[in-house]
């Protein structure tokens, strides 16, 4: 019966029941606090015995790797954690209240995370007090350094309270990158400074206070190899840039998810180019290199939406649905990478040749609750510098109706949603000539 977790009435009077039973059910909420209680005590013996944990997720080859070029593979994680404020029993009434505190989810996420041992770890939700006294402290162990920031509101709050806001982490391995820079992106600020007078984007995008975070690493050359194995270490530094964003999560709010994600794109472009510039980065050819993108996010937006056909074709229309016919298109302008006297024809355009990790439907689900299941965090990487190799398959779907599994967390799933996690093959250029010579020795 603990499973019936929606139930409103209990009818329990005149029948023959324990004494604990008949004072949980007397007081008030009665019917709540017993239903709670034979939850927990249901899921307190599998907590005893425990049930079979899903099986392994499967590994999905998508492609060989270069052999005629220098190439370096790096491992890409992007998993919202679930932060310990929004865990609720009003929010996910199917969960035992042991299985939702974070003192148990905890241990659960990090052997999630260190299972994939990823070189790039991108984390939503991460609750500020959490990631400097648990995520930066047990993952500096394994040999990651990290960055954080809050959501915006944290600036306007008292220390005590600022300590359980969320907000975005990377983490990077660094034998494999140093970072070069850092840098933290708030909507809110954003749409101020970029209003144009739409009311939409004060009163409806001002109003957000989400962010994202970048931070771009320059690869350890020893990390650079050709296909014969041997490394190259006369190559100019090879630079990319890892961007990690948490877009408003409200479903009529489809037009506040797709204008902070091209706010997002807009000024992850800015700190690319600013960067080329400033480290003077050049091909071959002379020209500015395009430093490679990999955009881990929770987008809270499904496949058909504005947010991920923008992302993947390079622009949406200024009249796309998902804008609400709400008056945006003044302010959008300078989102857009054509710049405000740019030939858009009625878009707002980007210039990243964007790809998701797990298209084909390779991940049915990346949240998975009673009330919706469906995919909305996304790993995305710009070609051609970048291909995907490999991707970690979906939880096991017969394990989860096997078991009636209407939502997560659970006490073997930490989260409500599911890990992402790839391999990513790096293409570089051939190292510059030296009298006709390669000098890395190969061609």
């Amino acid at each position: 019966m603990g499973k019936l977790f929606q139930l409103q009435t209990l009818g329990l009077k005149g029948n023959p029941l324990t004494q604990e039973i008949m004072t949980l059910y007397q007081e008030p909420d009665g019917t709540r606090r017993l239903l709670n209680y034979l939850l927990d005590n249901l899921a307190g013996a599998i907590k005893r015995i425990p049930t079979e944990p899903p099986p392994s997720r499967s590994w999905i080859v998508l492609q060989e790797p270069e052999r005629t070029r220098p190439t370096a593979l790096l491992t890409v994680m992007c998993y919202n954690v679930l932060c310990d404020k929004y865990a609720t029993r009003q929010l996910y009434g199917y969960c035992p209240s042991w299985a939702l505190n974070w003192s148990y989810r905890k241990k659960s996420i990090m052997q999630e995370i260190l299972s994939c041992n990823a070189d790039i770890i991108s984390l939503q939700e991460v609750e500020t007090e959490q990631y400097y006294n648990y995520f930066l402290v047990e993952l500096s162990k394994q040999g990651y350094d990290g960055l954080f920031s809050p959501k915006s509101r944290a600036r306007t709050m008292s220390e005590s309270d600022r300590k359980h806001v969320d907000g975005c982490a990377i983490f990077y391995k660094t034998e494999k990158f140093s970072m070069v820079q850092k840098h933290t992106v708030e909507f809110n600020q954003l749409a101020m400074a970029n209003s144009e007078g739409s009311e939409a984007m004060l009163n409806r995008v001002m109003t957000k206070d989400n962010i994202g975070v970048a931070v771009l690493l320059e690869l350890k050359k020893e990390l650079i190899e050709l296909s014969s194995g041997k490394s190259i270490h006369a190559m100019e530094k090879q630079l990319f840039l890892v961007a990690n964003a948490h877009m408003h999560w409200d479903p009529e709010y489809s037009d506040v998810k797709l204008v902070q994600t091209m706010m997002f794109l807009s000024e992850v472009k800015n700190i690319i180019d600013k960067a080329s510039r400033s480290l003077k980065l050049s091909s071959v050819s002379g020209e500015t290199s395009s430093i490679p993108l990999v955009l881990c996010a929770d987008l809270n937006s499904l496949p058909d939406s504005g947010v991920v056909e923008y992302l993947s074709t390079g622009g949406v229309d200024y009249t796309h649905k998902d804008f609400k016919e709400l008056r945006y298109s003044d302010s959008l302008t300078n989102f857009n990478c054509n710049g405000k006297d740019g030939t858009s024809n009625g878009r707002i355009t980007h210039g990243f040749k964007l790809k998701s990790v797990y298209e084909n439907v390779l991940m049915p689900y990346t949240n998975y609750t009673f009330d919706f299941k469906g995919v909305i965090d996304y790993i995305f990487y710009s070609r051609p510098q970048l291909n995907v190799l490999g991707v970690l398959g979906s939880l096991d779907t017969n394990w989860l109706l096997e078991n009636n599994i209407s939502g997560c967390p659970h006490p073997h799933i930490p989260s409500d949603h599911f890990s992402l996690f790839a391999q990513l093959e790096l293409v570089l250029p051939y190292p510059p000539l030296l009298n006709g010579v390669h000098l890395a020795g190969h061609r």
